[in-house]
């Protein structure tokens, strides 16, 4: 059993498989800021279920099985990429703290940033020179993958009415070897905002609304 942040990863039958289990716990600055509310591990278990299946249509290849509760996904069993991926559309967030990029920049090409997967340095921000020194990690798949997830899951939320402001991405290796997209893919792990207001989890790091109810709202429109 693995014990992250906000899900449980378990063993099962199978070793090319395990069960991730949503909690009800939600973090920010990495774990410093902490609750547990209510429905919220299935809320998340249910939209990151929607847009697993509708990326593998799109033929994304992901870790994602099937989902045989309404909080537990089925998942292959990869091997995480110490790296996150995250895509930026519009400016908010660090990339606003640490340059002189405007609040609400919106770029052309929108920008794929690496960050180290740890924690216990804060996860810092990465160069390539670093990521090479490293180890021999897949950027330019990984790249690649990210701007064609962009691409499908923009679209997704702009039919709700929702614009894809930034999102992260994490990849791992399955027993053969095969790069899969992999951890979850729900409000948490990006931003969305509708003039001006954020429908993420920077309701709960700012403090400023319910994001269960949100988040609700959200699936209940992408199952409309």
């Amino acid at each position: 059993m693995i014990k992250g942040k906000v899900k449980t990863v378990l063993e099962t039958d199978n070793p090319d498989e395990v069960l991730i289990q949503y909690e009800d716990k939600v973090t920010a600055g990495n774990g410093r800021k902490v609750d547990f509310p209510e429905g919220k591990g299935e809320v998340c278990c249910k939209i990151s279920q929607l847009l697993f299946e509708e990326l593998e249509r799109y033929g994304i290849r992901t870790h994602y099985i099937s989902m045989p509760t309404p909080t537990s996904m089925c998942c292959k069993k990869v091997d995480i990429i110490p790296i996150e991926v995250v895509v930026r559309n519009i400016a908010t967030g660090s990339i606003v703290r640490q340059t002189n990029i405007k609040e609400g920049t919106e770029f052309g090409w929108p920008l794929v940033e690496w960050y180290l997967k740890d924690d216990e340095k804060d996860d810092p921000l990465l160069t390539e020179n670093r990521i090479w020194a490293m180890g021999n990690y897949p950027l330019r798949d990984m790249e690649q993958t990210a701007r064609e997830v962009n691409g499908i899951m923009g679209k997704i939320f702009r039919e709700i009415g929702l614009t894809l402001v930034d999102f992260k991405l994490e990849f791992g290796y399955d027993s053969r070897q095969n790069l899969l997209l992999a951890d979850e893919l729900s409000p948490d792990g990006m931003r969305l905002w509708r003039e001006g207001k954020s429908f993420d989890k920077d309701l709960f790091r700012k403090g400023e609304g319910d994001i269960v109810s949100t988040y609700q709202s959200i699936l209940g429109k992408l199952n409309g």
